[in-house]
């Protein structure tokens, strides 16, 4: 891997570069086929980062090659019940294009488990595509099925839309 040469940061909200690069890597991963296979409407784009800001639990991560921003992991610290800890579960995992295969998804995976392990958490969560060729990566690192020990069950990802629409845009 070679990664060595990629930095990551957590994003400080009154950064502008930081507030820039948000949208920017977010509109790429929706771009690709196992995202939306779309970019996303320009009002979501302008609310990306106020939201995130405004949420008590973001935790953004961004790999940048230099100025350059090339990659980002958008999680939100949670709390598991079961272990009275909290735990970390990564919302978005994102490279573009030209810069996979070169770790960085690992290397922000890493510094999302460093910040996980300062935070005392118990674990790292996160949902994957079944055809998202990352899955390779999250098995590699350690991530598997969920199920239960007693009963062997495995627990699925479900969703319920609200709002009626495809991008769940709620208006102001």
């Amino acid at each position: 891997m070679n990664y060595m040469n990629f930095q990551v940061v957590e994003a400080d909200f009154s950064n502008q570069d930081h507030c820039e690069a948000i949208p920017t890597l977010i509109d790429d991963y929706a771009r690709d086929p196992v995202g939306r296979g779309e970019g996303l409407q320009k009002e979501i784009l302008e609310r990306i980062v106020p939201g995130l800001a405004a949420h008590p639990s973001a935790l953004v991560l961004l790999a940048y090659d230099g100025d350059r921003p090339v990659g980002i992991a958008n999680c939100f610290v949670g709390f598991s019940t079961f272990a009275a800890r909290p735990l970390i579960n990564v919302h978005d995992l994102a490279v573009i294009m030209e810069y996979r295969g070169q770790g960085i998804g690992e290397k922000l995976l890493r510094s999302v488990e460093t910040k996980a392990n300062e935070l005392g958490c118990c674990k790292l969560t996160l949902e994957v595509r079944e055809d998202n060729r990352a899955r390779r990566l999250y098995e590699r690192f350690g991530f598997g099925d969920f199920s239960t020990a007693e009963e062997g069950t495995k627990t699925i990802f479900l969703e319920k839309k609200l709002g009626g629409r495809r991008s769940c845009l709620i208006e102001p």
